[in-house]
């Protein structure tokens, strides 16, 4: 999901109605009732984004998502037990990593050796720097990567 802004305002908002409803009646009003069912959401909603993943999700539920500068790097010939957080130290000392999927069988969950690293700064310098260099005894192809293409 690409802006998960809205998942996160419907959330903060379940949270706020079943405050309303689950706190007694006798114990706070029903105004009190809702906003501190708001206040639980907007205080659970960030929290649940990064369990799900989400860092950038803010507690205005607003995204943070400004990674207009950013590009999607392709990284072949990765060493099969690389973790996301070994190529994303390499990749650090290069740029700001955004993020780092490496690809695995659908089947067989083992890494395929490639992934893809969208950093920000100067791509271009980026994939001259690192292409052909050693990654855990392994030599890394880095290369731009291509557009997804739709096969309609």
């Amino acid at each position: 999901m690409k802006s998960p802004v809205l998942l996160y305002i419907v959330i903060g908002g379940l949270l706020a109605v079943l405050g309303y409803f689950v706190l007694p009646a006798q114990a706070v009003s029903s105004n009190q009732a809702l906003a501190l069912g708001l206040i639980v959401g907007s205080i659970a909603t960030p929290l649940l984004a990064t369990l799900f993943g989400q860092q950038n999700a803010s507690a205005s539920g607003t995204d943070n998502d400004d990674n207009s500068d950013s590009k999607t790097l392709y990284v072949g010939n990765l060493p099969y037990r690389a973790s996301e957080q070994d190529v994303k130290a390499h990749f650090s000392s290069h740029g700001t990593v955004v993020s780092v999927r490496l690809m695995k069988d659908r089947r067989t969950g083992k890494r395929k050796g490639y992934g893809f690293v969208e950093m920000q700064g100067d791509a271009e310098l980026i994939v001259s720097t690192l292409n052909d260099t050693e990654f855990q005894d392994r030599t890394l192809k880095v290369r731009m990567a291509k557009d997804k293409q739709d096969d309609e």
